[in-house]
């Protein structure tokens, strides 16, 4: 496994996690495959007839139109389909990247439930953005 954890203790507002407010756990996950790179801090969700995981997508209506968890890690799908993705934690909200039109208002009660907590994130000077 790769080493996701060398600076938790220490917060960057360019970075995907906003702090230690809240646990971080993490989980590994299958991919669909060939469907190109996915970025460290997708929201996924997960097909409920292959049990594979997708970027959440609202409009869709295979179980991966809700949110699971977050990939913890930059993936291209065409190389490696199993990864590392948070199942709780604490995130930056401009960080986290949405399948389809959806934005983290669209899904932030339902990530919430799931211990997936967002925060606004800092401007250079420190000052919440």
């Amino acid at each position: 496994m790769r080493d996701l954890y060398t600076k938790l203790g220490s917060v960057d507002p360019t970075n995907l996690i906003a702090g230690s407010r809240y646990p971080i756990d993490h989980i590994g996950v299958t991919l669909a495959e060939d469907t190109g790179e996915i970025k460290k801090g997708t929201v996924l969700g997960k097909i409920t007839a292959t049990g594979v995981y997708v970027p959440v997508d609202s409009t869709a209506a295979d179980g991966s139109e809700s949110p699971i968890c977050v990939l913890a890690e930059d993936i291209d799908t065409a190389i490696l389909t199993d990864a590392v993705a948070y199942r709780c934690g604490y995130f930056y909200r401009d960080a986290l990247i949405f399948g389809g039109s959806d934005t983290y208002e669209k899904h932030e009660l339902e990530m919430q439930r799931l211990g997936l907590y967002m925060t606004k994130g800092v401007d250079e000077k420190g000052a919440v953005a």
